[in-house]
């Protein structure tokens, strides 16, 4: 035994040595260090300036193992804003994934395909160390709204929630917004994330470093690159290890501040947090889930058919008899049953749709992000002609007389001969891009882009008759807005809240008024005599008279809309006027008694628009993927 001894003992001590490699090699292996940067505004006054200085002190760091950028990456998500930041981003010399922010999206020229096609994608999903991160996108994508993970980022996340192979793998969940109110659609992304080990929430879009709880889940928001109140640019460098996630602010000076944010990691999927619990620190943040209870007031109003794509819905519905014609996200021109909602034929493009489809005999035209302008037999749906342009198109078409007016991306805007696709004229001289359905009034065609212009063309030549250029931030732009007309008078309302009237023939402005807050929705009775707002602070709706050379108000409803900035058209159908709303509420005004007569939620989210098909029936489009049948 005793000649055995150092044996034993080598033997022993190399067991003992072994296992401490094992240990030390799995503690070390999950360890995991990135930086966070985030709402880096690229386009804006200083954004590339201080993207590139945060991008030099990453690349002086030794030890990173990836970077996270969570959206707000332009100022307006221009193809030249996002080529400039991807070739600045190109310069890490550490892998880096990118997801779009709200100023990405809501502000795209072409509906966010450019961030896909420079970014290669909008959301991601990678391992590292054992732990998974899972990124998507945030909305809203082409309409002034709350943030909201589109339609098909759903659906991704759903794929790999319900497909991880180990249900305790820790989970990493990033997007640009908080997981609150802020995001129309939190307690979708909630309750996907509770199913799996989810251990935090990263994010960006506040601009400052701040620890959230949302029912439990550790949201972690970082500071923005840009130097503003920071007075110096920056990010967040941070570490993962011995179960606890650290994040310090880093200054692009070189100087690391201390730890301000802690956040301990759980092993297994638990449960989370009620509503005023603690949990790392930070108060739980939740916000009551959309209530429906509201339909059970009127039950007079029913849902007749109701369907659900598998991605966003950004644009109206239009309709030919029987025929409903709308288009999506997935890039998608849809027939369906009026009476059935049976899908009759769809047509594929090259990219996602937020133009509402333009119906004329047996012509249905829409335009595509993919360049193009298609035609389509509205019986088949099959092609009859397609027109080619130079940038992507988000603006709708309208039709007149066998003439197709709309604008586009690429500085243009175009008159095209319905039967053949042909040409008639085009005006080259537009500012920024057209988003909106254009107004044709007797002489003339009327429209503003995101170039803080308001146009009128002569519509049979092309000819420029006027131009009204009041804004002077690219934001308060009448881009939006659906123009309406009636008395001489072309009515327009902006984001700068104001409403305003213009003389049809010069341009020259009536009046313009901030009396009463108003946003880009408007609408206009059927004998012209009469134009609709929604207030954006008070929730009334307002008439106004046509006539009168003031603004002049007719009637006010207390409709209780709350704070309300959807840009979807007001319309008035048979003693009714129909209000779409940011929260995915129908509300219907008696026109005689100026009061709510119903109100029925058919979403979460914004309602793109409301059409009347007949008596007492109306179609609803939503931007998270709906198109509902509602008869009242």
């Amino acid at each position: 035994m005793i000649n055995n001894l150092p044996v034993f003992c080598n033997m022993r001590i190399a067991r003992i040595t072994i296992f401490l490699l094992l240990l030390w090699n799995s503690s070390h292996s999950q360890r995991i260090n990135f930086a966070h940067v985030t709402d880096t505004h690229v386009g804006g006054s200083t954004g590339a300036n201080d993207l590139f200085a945060v991008v030099t002190d990453i690349n002086a760091q030794n030890d990173l193992d990836f970077v996270l950028i969570t959206g707000d990456i332009t100022e307006f998500g221009s193809r030249e804003e996002l080529l400039e930041a991807k070739k600045i981003l190109d310069k890490l010399k550490y892998t880096w994934y990118a997801l779009p922010g709200n100023h990405d999206s809501n502000w795209s020229e072409s509906g966010s395909n450019d961030f896909q096609t420079i970014f290669g994608a909008e959301h991601f999903s990678f391992e590292k160390a054992g732990m998974r991160f899972i990124g998507t996108a945030s909305g809203p994508n082409m309409r002034m709204a709350p943030g909201l993970v589109p339609r098909e980022q759903i659906v991704f996340l759903d794929s790999i929630v319900n497909n991880l192979k180990d249900p305790h793998q820790k989970i990493i969940f990033v997007n640009h917004y908080p997981l609150d109110e802020s995001l129309a659609n939190w307690y979708k992304v909630i309750e996907l994330l509770k199913k799996t080990n989810i251990q935090a929430t990263l994010l960006g879009h506040g601009h400052s470093n701040h620890l959230y709880n949302f029912e439990g889940i550790p949201g972690i928001m970082g500071r923005s690159s840009l130097q503003a109140k920071q007075a110096e640019a920056g990010y967040n460098l941070v570490s993962i290890e011995n179960d606890t996630i650290y994040y310090r602010e880093r200054l692009s000076s070189g100087v690391t501040l201390p730890v301000w944010c802690k956040v301990t990691l759980h092993a297994a999927p638990g449960k989370y947090p009620s509503s005023g619990t603690e949990n790392n620190g930070a108060a739980s943040k939740s916000s009551l889930r959309p209530d429906y209870s509201i339909n059970k007031n009127y039950p007079e109003v029913k849902t007749n058919w109701s369907i659900q794509e598998k991605s966003d819905i950004g644009t109206g519905i239009s309709l030919s008899k029987k025929t409903v014609i709308f288009a999506n996200a997935a890039g998608e021109i849809v027939a369906l049953d009026l009476k059935s909602a049976k899908k009759i034929w769809s047509y594929s493009t090259g990219g996602k749709i937020y133009s509402t489809p333009a119906v004329s005999g047996n012509n249905v035209v829409c335009a595509s992000t993919d360049h193009n302008i298609y035609c389509l037999n509205i019986k088949s749906g099959k092609l009859i002609w397609m027109y080619p342009t130079i940038k992507p198109i988000v603006a709708s078409p309208a039709i007149e007389n066998g003439s197709v007016y709309i604008g586009s991306s690429d500085g243009s805007f175009r008159c095209i001969r319905l039967s053949n696709g042909n040409l008639i004229w085009k005006f080259d001289s537009v500012r920024n891009f057209v988003e909106c359905k254009p107004l044709i009034t007797k002489t003339s065609v009327c429209f503003g882009s995101w170039g803080n212009t308001f146009y009128s063309l002569d519509k049979n030549t092309g000819t420029l008759n006027w131009t009204r250029e009041k804004y002077n931030n690219r934001m308060l732009s009448p881009a939006a807005v659906w123009p309406v007309a009636a008395n001489g008078k072309i009515f327009l309302v902006a984001p700068d809240r104001h409403m305003t009237a213009l003389d049809e023939q010069t341009g020259q402005e009536i009046w313009d008024s901030a009396k009463y807050s108003c946003r880009e929705s408007i609408g206009i009775s059927p004998d012209g005599k009469l134009v609709y707002i929604k207030n954006m602070t008070e929730g009334n709706v307002d008439a106004f008279d046509t006539s009168t050379d003031d603004q002049k108000l007719a009637w006010e409803c207390k409709a209780d809309l709350g704070y309300e900035i959807a840009p979807s058209p007001i319309v008035e159908s048979g003693g009714h006027l129909f209000v779409p709303t940011t929260s995915g509420v129908v509300v219907a005004i008696n026109k005689k008694t100026h009061l709510v007569e119903w109100k029925y939620r058919v979403s979460d989210a914004l309602i793109n628009s409301i059409l009347p098909v007949g008596k007492n029936k109306i179609l609803v489009s939503t931007i998270d993927g709906k198109v509902e049948c509602l008869n009242y």
